[in-house]
């Protein structure tokens, strides 16, 4: 493990594990747990319980993780740790494995020793997923034999026994999700591969491996990052070209608390801050990013105006010194406060103290030792403010000529008749055919539809003064209302609900792509708010005499056919593949993709724009062999390609 950690306690027993309440609600209420239950709190199960792993990394005993899908969307977690304590627990009398499995808020972060620092979600993890899963079965390695006891929906099925003998010492847990509790109990090997990777990355020396062993999806990988977030810098960067050779890495402590920034320029205009506590990613940020912003900002301007490159009280701004930066920022610490369950936002203020001393007087060093890297730092962040000033001045002359302060809106908008936003929502469609079916189709009360055409301006090479002049996005950006960039303003507005809908095929992926990674950049509010969605647009059409019926997927279909056979297996069901949303007729379209009572939408998180925003940068930056990588490893996946 990386020298940052260390070892707080050689015992891990039942005294350090202790009880705050019972298990209870939590099938009731699952999204207060984890989210949603939808396909992110789906693949939430497996964090809780490999957080829990990487708890024991953190606390140094742990070297090795691995997750495994097995056939049937079973899920495997196995480490090398100390094992899960089997000994009796003193507030409940039963087995400290039992209780971490079937009382929430029981483990070893509540000030019992065990841990440190700790990632787990505030403890419930372990109890949560056993409450959500059809079944779980846990072994535990520990003091020379096997423990195992086994689970359904929380309740006890096999009580604490012993199984065999052992040299080793961990845990492994198998679970498999309870379809009655999920939308969807299929697993996605990427989003676990993504997630895993970034564990790897934040604890180096760590060793994780993934592993995919359904039938016709076999895959593995196995990840090991000496260099820790350095090597997560890189990683964002392997795409771009630096604008200087190395990583700047800064680090420090303040009493049990550990804080650590990577960070490199490449010749690109997007920002990737990418910030965990407690290995725990925090897509809203909170104080240690506003630390490392603070700083930023201040330590560049300082060494301008030292160096006279600055002149005067003229100053670069905080957009402008994170232009074409990839940083990580990654901190540790004891009772870390998020805000709301699922950790989206860190708030306790001593750690923007931490953060903001260490940039402030580490990266001024670094810069006064490294002056080439500095100089081309300064140069970068000065012409973005000149660009700033160029695309204040290009929105003045496209307001002139376009007489957007008269509100007047784009041709290609159909807009509808309310005018309270929260009620609003704007179909973005792809081609006039469709838009022509969604216009026929729509409830024009709420819905408006904005049809988009040909393939749209590559944001990778454009800074905002050539995006207000693009025909294809302008319309777009006076539509939603809101402004883009430094400018963007959420309260304007127009639309609370941002349907992108566009066929299930490459084409329809690619313009998903490009309109996540133009929302991600410029108006990434719209996402961080839960306000943009994908349409799912069904993939078949059964029909069995003068009964119809689609489906979304191919298990839905054959399930649909099984159904309409019901009485009579032998009866014909037709069974058609939609092309395209635009060969659907008005009445199809609404009742599949637009009845807010029969439609399917999913919502847009930032970790899917995340996602877009790399492959973004594979498809369409300078590099070309990245791009002749990606091909070659997606090729045989590009049938089933979506965001």
């Amino acid at each position: 493990m990386a020298d940052i950690t260390e070892k707080v306690t050689q015992e891990y027993d039942a005294s350090q594990i202790q009880v705050l309440e019972g298990l209870e609600a939590v099938r009731k209420r699952p999204g207060m747990y984890i989210g949603s239950t939808s396909s992110s709190g789906l693949h939430h199960l497996v964090y809780e319980i490999v957080d829990n792993s990487i708890d024991e990394a953190l606390a140094g005993y742990c070297t090795h993780i691995e997750v495994v899908i097995e056939p049937g969307n079973i899920i495997r977690v196995s480490d090398n740790g100390r094992g899960i304590p089997v000994d009796i627990q003193e507030q409940t009398g039963k087995s400290a494995l039992e209780v971490v499995f079937t009382v929430l808020h029981a483990g070893g972060k509540f000030g019992g020793g065990g841990y440190k620092v700790s990632g787990g979600l505030h403890g419930v993890g372990a109890s949560v997923v056993n409450a959500l899963s059809e079944w779980l079965e846990v072994q535990v390695h520990k003091d020379g034999k096997i423990y195992q006891m086994r689970f359904s929906r929380g309740d006890i099925l096999e009580p604490i026994h012993v199984v065999g003998e052992t040299e080793k010492n961990g845990t492994t847990v198998r679970f498999k999700p309870d379809p009655e509790m999920f939308d969807e109990t299929v697993y996605d090997y990427e989003i676990l591969h993504h997630r895993m990777r970034e564990q790897a990355f934040l604890n180096g020396g760590l060793t994780i491996s993934i592993e995919d062993k359904r039938e016709g999806q076999e895959r593995a990988e196995q990840m090991c990052y000496q260099g820790g977030i350095r090597e997560y810098v890189r990683f964002l960067n392997k795409n771009k070209t630096p604008i200087h050779e190395d990583v700047i890495y800064l680090s420090g402590t303040r009493g049990d608390a550990i804080a650590e920034i990577a960070l490199q320029y490449n010749e690109g205009y997007n920002e990737i801050l990418v910030s965990f506590a407690n290995d725990i990613h925090t897509p809203e940020g909170g104080m240690h990013e506003t630390g490392f912003k603070t700083a930023l900002t201040r330590v560049i301007n300082a060494y301008g105006q030292k160096n006279n490159i600055i002149k005067g009280d003229d100053k670069v701004s905080g957009d402008d010194v994170r232009e074409g930066i990839s940083a990580v920022i990654s901190v540790k610490l004891p009772e870390a406060q998020f805000e709301g369950q699922t950790k989206q936002k860190l708030g306790n203020a001593y750690i923007r103290t931490l953060v903001d001393s260490i940039v402030n007087d580490q990266l001024a060093v670094y810069l006064e030792e490294h002056p080439q890297a500095a100089k081309a730092i300064l140069e970068k962040a000065m012409m973005a403010n000149r660009a700033r000033e160029a695309a204040r001045k290009a929105r003045e002359s496209v307001r002139r000529k376009t007489g957007l302060e008269s509100g007047q809106m784009p041709d290609k908008l159909q807009d509808c008749n309310e005018r309270d936003p929260s009620l609003c929502e704007i179909y973005i469609v792809e081609g006039d055919s469709a838009a022509g079916s969604a216009i026929q189709g729509r409830d024009s009360r709420f819905q408006a539809i904005l049809a988009m055409w040909g393939k749209m301006l590559n944001v990778e090479k454009a800074r905002a003064d050539k995006i207000y002049g693009n025909d294809k996005l302008y319309p777009l950006i006076v539509a939603l209302g809101a402004g883009i960039g430094d400018e963007f303003n959420i309260e304007k507005l127009r639309y609370h609900k941002i349907i992108i809908m566009a066929d299930a095929d490459v084409d329809g992926s690619h313009i998903r792509t490009l309109l996540l990674t133009f929302f991600f950049r410029y108006m990434r509010p719209l996402i961080e708010r839960g306000y943009v969605y994908s349409a799912v647009p069904p993939l078949y059409k059964l029909t069995r005499g003068k009964t119809q019926r689609v489906a979304y997927s191919d298990e839905q279909r054959d399930q649909i056919s099984a159904e309409l056979r019901a009485d009579n297996p032998n009866a014909k069901v037709d069974i058609n593949r939609f092309k395209g949303l635009g060969e659907m007729d008005p009445h199809e379209l609404w009742e599949t993709t637009m009845d807010p009572e029969t439609r399917s939408l999913r919502r847009i998180t930032l970790g899917d724009a995340i996602m877009a925003d790399q492959i973004f940068t594979v498809l369409m930056g300078e590099e070309v062999e990245p791009r002749r990588e990606w091909i070659e490893q997606n090729a045989k996946y590009v049938v089933n390609l979506d965001i």
